[in-house]
């Protein structure tokens, strides 16, 4: 069940929690009500210097219009750039950071659109944003020198807690997820708490995915040549789409790919009940032009063993591309869903490249 409370009954109680809050606590705070419909980005109106620590608190939803099942909330949704540095988000309701230079702290929504750039440029026209509603009530605090945030959210947490936000911001920062060592998440669409080492089977990496999206990579430099394959093991637990993922309402998948020189990646997966064999274009129109499908595994008939995998990435880029690049630049671990708001699990190891008389062992799940 979605949490009731609406984004203006959100900020009223933290209104009300800042106006019992100890004074020296919270050098400044803006509460914000950003609107979904509305391209980024939006001022803030608190200005920054290096060194300071924020924190922001986030509730709310945007709603797809035309496919209204297809519901975002905050984690993926709210992001911030500060002056000319790259832009960025938390990987939940709330995220705090520590400025690394002066400038004023702007907000911005992301679905329904596509960043072009790290500075935060879009790469859909910004009418796109018209066919989302729902709105985010945003807190954004800046603390008062010398308070740690876990610490002030701490005594916060003694007032209130709107919507819960402060006790799960709390348990964030005592217990972050980080990702496996090598791997690190593309910078669009951002971090998550997706996916974690487990060296006590295997060793292997978990993936958790539910409601949400995570691109993980993790450098590969290896020549593309005739037999050249992509190895690895994964143990399926549980899809996040129970029908076929070629569209774009029900595009939830778990996947391996492999980025080339050319921009372009391939993305091994294990669908619901499409034919293996079957390769198309990213239903998603701006991954259309450079990720492509390939289905390895289909049905439930394996779940919960490992099994292994070996792909003739020459062979198969040939088949559902085109002529093959030179080089393969990294591996990826693709987790959507984001569309049918479901949970998926499984798990990988043993991932390596092979061919031209040498083995690539890629990362901790090897």
């Amino acid at each position: 069940m979605r949490d009731p409370v609406q984004p203006q009954a959100f900020l009223d109680s933290w209104q009300s929690l800042l106006a019992a809050a100890q004074p020296g606590l919270i050098a400044a705070a803006r509460l914000l009500l950003i609107d979904s419909s509305r391209p980024p980005w939006h001022a803030s109106g608190l200005r920054l210097a290096a060194g300071d620590e924020v924190s922001w608190f986030a509730h709310g939803e945007s709603v797809l219009t035309p496919l209204p099942t297809i519901r975002v909330g905050p984690a993926l949704q709210i992001w911030a750039r500060l002056g000319a540095a790259d832009i960025f988000r938390g990987v939940g309701d709330s995220h705090t950071f520590r400025a690394d230079g002066p400038g004023e702290l702007e907000l911005g929504t992301y679905f329904p659109g596509e960043w072009r750039s790290p500075g935060g440029d879009l790469a859909v026209p910004p009418d796109t944003y018209g066919t989302v509603q729902g709105c985010f009530g945003v807190v954004v605090l800046h603390w008062a020198a010398g308070v740690a945030p876990v610490d002030g959210m701490q005594r916060l947490l003694a007032l209130g807690n709107p919507a819960q936000s402060l006790s799960r911001a709390i348990a964030r920062l005592r217990h972050p997820v980080a990702p496996p060592p090598g791997w690190s998440y593309l910078w669009a669409p951002g971090p998550a708490e997706i996916y974690r080492a487990q060296p006590a089977d295997g060793p292997c990496i978990d993936c958790h995915t539910r409601a949400d999206v995570g691109i993980l990579r993790h450098a590969a430099p290896y020549a593309l040549t005739p037999g050249t394959t992509l190895d690895w093991e994964w143990r399926m637990e549980q899809l996040p789409s129970a029908v076929a993922e070629d569209t774009l309402p029900t595009h939830d998948y778990l996947s391996i790919a492999v980025e080339f020189d050319n921009g372009r990646d391939l993305s091994y997966f294990w669908s619901a009940e499409l034919p293996v064999g079957k390769h198309f274009h990213c239903p998603i129109p701006t991954w259309a032009a450079r990720e492509t499908h390939l289905v390895v595994r289909s049905g439930n008939a394996g779940f919960g063993e490992w099994q292994h995998e070996r792909r003739d990435l020459h062979a198969d880029y040939r088949r559902c591309i085109g002529e093959p690049p030179a080089r393969i630049e990294r591996v990826w671990l693709i987790a959507v869903s984001l569309f049918q708001q479901q949970e998926g699990r499984c798990s990988y190891r043993r991932i390596a490249l092979d061919g031209s008389g040498s083995r690539l062992a890629v990362g901790s799940g090897s």
